[in-house]
């Protein structure tokens, strides 16, 4: 069963960075979606997340999945969980027709929730194309029920380094200047603070990084073009590139990044968020000064 949402613009987005261009990655999107690509790190980033929440021992009966790219996580949630109500947010083009959960055509930025809707929120390799991520956080924590848990996973900034460095650098020896071509990813040490920032109790951000390993560059940027993942920066340059910038952009990531069988490798840093609506029955810290021994005792040495 669908349902199409349409949600009012939000007034205080204008006010924010426009750090990407949200029309065009959609477009990129449903290109790499219409291709019937699979990207890679979505298989993990979903499986790693279901792990994460066969651990809590809670039943979870209203879900929501916002802006995953593809339906998998919302399938692989409805096989294991169950739950009577599961609905997917993403972009109209990457919809699917998966008829084990509602599907609600939307954007990530201004989701058309109601306040307390769900008990459950799960995000897989969508925040960190979006201009504003704590607005997104506010939003998901006010569709969660109290003591309701929010679980994501977004690309770090250690993201695609190797790249972003040998791209930088035949820019900078062709033409003397760089420009924008790899996007600015959020750091793992900021996330907890953005988690704390938008409400949520009890935050937690980890990362961990998975390296793949190619032929050369153009193998990576063959995967990212089927990702929909290339660049769509809203100060990116509009002149085309040329082929003698490519290749030796892609000499000097072989000459940087290979390894001893000439293969050349690739970062990607995921990093997995979570936290939960507050309620009054989640573990507070201690008030200052209600401590019963003093830290001084505690690290004194003990004589014989």
């Amino acid at each position: 069963m669908a349902l199409r949402a349409i949600s009012p613009k939000n007034p205080l987005m204008a006010f924010v960075p426009q750090i990407f261009d949200r029309s065009l990655a959609r477009r990129r999107l449903a290109r790499a979606f219409a291709a019937g690509c699979e990207d890679f790190l979505l298989p993990r980033a979903a499986g790693d997340i279901a792990e994460r929440l066969s651990t809590i021992n809670r039943e979870f009966r209203a879900v929501l999945d916002i802006g995953t790219p593809s339906p998998r996580l919302a399938s692989l949630l409805a096989e294991r969980l169950t739950p009577p109500l599961l609905v997917r947010i993403a972009p109209p083009e990457t919809i699917g027709a998966d008829g084990s959960f509602l599907r609600a055509a939307g954007d990530e930025e201004h989701l058309p929730l109601a306040p307390e809707r769900f008990d459950l929120a799960v995000s897989a390799l969508a925040l960190q194309s979006l201009n504003d991520v704590p607005g997104t956080l506010i939003q998901i924590r006010r569709a969660l029920k109290p003591d309701g848990l929010f679980i994501g996973c977004l690309l770090g900034g250690q993201s695609l380094i190797e790249l972003r460095k040998s791209l930088a650098a035949a820019e900078s020896e062709i033409s003397g200047g760089v420009s924008p071509r790899v996007a600015p990813f959020a750091d793992v040490r900021d996330m907890g603070g953005l988690l704390q920032r938008a409400g949520f109790a009890l935050p937690v951000a980890d990362s961990e990084p998975v390296t793949v390993r190619y032929a050369n560059l153009f193998g990576l940027m063959r995967d990212l073009r089927a990702m929909g993942a290339t660049n769509s920066l809203a100060s990116r340059l509009r002149k085309p590139a040329t082929k003698r910038f490519f290749m030796r952009a892609a000499q000097i990531y072989a000459d940087q990044f290979s390894d001893p069988d000439g293969r050349v490798r690739a970062t990607f840093e995921m990093i997995f968020i979570s936290g939960w609506a507050p309620h009054e029955s989640q573990q507070k810290p201690l008030r200052p000064g209600s401590a019963k021994a003093r830290l001084a005792d505690a690290l004194r040495p003990k004589r014989v």
